[in-house]
C-alpha cells in the first residue's frame, strides 16, 4: 500500500512541477479577513511557480483590493505578511470577493468562483477518504502489512474509486473534476476507470489546466499497462555488471520498484522473500530496480532483507532512468511479465503474488 497523507491534495500541489497552459484573463478580490492588522501584505502567487506574484495590496481596517492577471483557471496561494498565513483559493478569470478569519486561514470562504465552490466539496467529500488513509498507512508504518490491513485498504481504494467516479459524473462540466482524478490517479491504480471517466468531460473541461494535465498523466499510465510489452532497459547491478530486462525472457520475472529509506518497500520484502522461495525452481524470478542513492545503504538492505535475486540501479534516487521510463512516481511498484515479455499483472503485494503465481505456476509440491 502506498502512503500519503490526509491532505493529499496539497501534497498533490507540491509534488509536481506542472506544464503552463494558457487560459489568460484578468480577476479581481475584494478581501473582508477578520482580524488581520492594517498594512499587511497580502499577495496571489502560483504553488507551482512560488517566485512570481499575481497580485498584491496592503490592507486597511481588514480590508484590502487584488487585481491581476491568470494565466489559467487552478488553485493558488493567498498569503498574509508578517503574520506569515497562508491559504488556497481555487481562482477565476472573474470578480470575486474573500472573507474569513486570520486565525482560521484554511477555512477562507471564496464568492464569485465556481471552481472554488467545488474545490470546497471536493475536499468535504474525500478528506474522510485521506484520513483513514492516513490511519491505515501510520498502522501499516507501526505494525506491518497484515492481511486484514490489506483488506481495508482494498476496501478503501474501491470506496474511493466509486466516490470519484460519482464526484466527476456530478461535475463533468467543472475543471475541478480533472483535478480531483490527477489527485488521486496514482492511489486509485485503475486509469481505465479514469479514462472513461475523463472522456465524459465537455471539450472545455478536457482543455482546461487539469485536464491538459490529467491527459498526459494518463498517455504516461499506459506505459507499463498490463497486456503491452515490457520496454527493455539494462542498468548495473552492485558488482558493475551490466543487466537487461529481456536476458529474462523465457521466464516470469516480477520488476520490484524499492529503495532501502522506503519503509513500505521494506515490509514487503519478506513475502517476496518467500514467493521468490517458494517459485524460484518453477521457472521464476525477481529482478530489483532500486531508487537509492547511497551504494552502501542499499547493499546493506539487500544483505539484511536476504534479497536473493538480481538487483540493479543507477543510484540516481527518484530520477533512476528506469523508473523514469516506467513513469515511477511512488514506490513500491512491481510488473509482473511473462515469459514472452509482456506484462500481466501490476502491484502485486502481500498474498496477492503468491496467489498469481500459485493460478500461473501451480503449488502443489510446495513450489520448490
Amino acid at each position: 500500500m502506498k502512503y500519503i497523507t490526509s491532505s493529499l491534495w496539497l501534497c498533490f500541489l507540491t509534488a509536481f512541477v506542472l506544464p503552463s497552459f494558457a487560459q489568460e484573463g484578468s480577476f479581481q478580490i475584494s478581501g473582508n479577513v477578520k482580524g488581520l492588522p492594517d498594512k499587511s501584505l497580502v499577495a496571489i502567487t502560483d504553488p507551482d511557480r512560488p517566485g512570481d506574484t499575481l497580485a498584491k495590496a496592503v490592507s486597511k481596517k481588514e480590508q484590502f483590493e487584488l487585481k491581476g492577471k491568470l494565466a489559467e483557471v487552478k488553485l493558488y496561494h493567498i498569503s498574509f505578511l508578517p503574520s506569515d498565513k497562508k491559504g488556497l483559493l481555487f481562482l477565476d478569470a472573474k470578480k470575486m470577493q474573500v472573507s474569513g478569519d486570520i486565525n482560521a486561514i484554511q477555512q477562507l470562504s471564496l464568492t464569485g468562483s465556481q471552481p472554488h465552490e467545488g474545490f470546497v466539496a471536493f475536499q468535504k467529500q474525500f478528506e474522510p477518504f485521506f484520513r483513514q488513509y492516513a490511519q491505515l498507512s501510520e498502522t501499516a508504518n507501526r505494525s506491518g502489512v497484515t492481511d486484514s490491513l490489506m483488506q481495508q485498504y482494498k476496501q478503501l481504494i474501491n470506496d474511493l474509486s466509486a466516490s470519484a467516479v460519482k464526484f466527476a459524473e456530478q461535475r463533468k462540466d467543472q475543471v475541478v473534476a480533472p483535478f480531483m482524478w490527477a489527485t488521486i490517479l496514482q492511489v486509485v491504480e485503475n486509469p481505465d476507470l479514469v479514462e472513461q471517466s475523463f472522456n465524459t468531460f465537455s471539450p472545455a473541461v478536457q482543455a482546461s489546466f487539469y485536464g491538459q494535465f490529467l491527459a498526459g498523466r494518463l498517455a504516461d499510465a499506459k506505459i507499463g499497462r498490463v497486456g503491452s510489452e515490457a520496454l527493455d532497459f539494462s542498468q548495473a547491478d552492485p558488482n558493475g555488471k551490466p543487466i537487461s530486462l529481456s536476458s529474462f525472457r523465457g521466464k516470469y520475472v516480477l520488476v520490484d520498484f524499492w529503495a532501502s529509506w522506503c519503509g513500505p518497500c521494506r515490509q514487503e520484502n519478506p513475502n517476496l522473500v518467500e514467493a521468490h522461495e517458494k517459485f524460484k525452481n518453477k521457472n521464476f524470478t525477481v529482478l530489483g530496480v532500486s531508487l537509492d542513492n547511497n551504494k552502501e545503504k542499499w547493499l546493506k538492505a539487500i544483505t539484511d532483507d536476504k534479497l536473493d535475486w538480481a538487483q540493479v540501479s543507477d543510484l540516481k534516487h527518484w530520477q533512476n532512468e528506469v523508473a523514469l521510463k516506467y513513469k515511477v512516481q511512488s514506490i513500491p511498484q512491481n510488473l509482473l511479465i511473462d515469459p514472452k515479455g509482456i506484462i500481466i499483472a501490476k502491484n502485486l503485494r502481500g498474498p496477492d503474488l503468491q496467489a498469481k503465481l500459485c493460478e500461473l505456476l501451480g503449488c502443489e509440491g510446495g513450489g520448490n
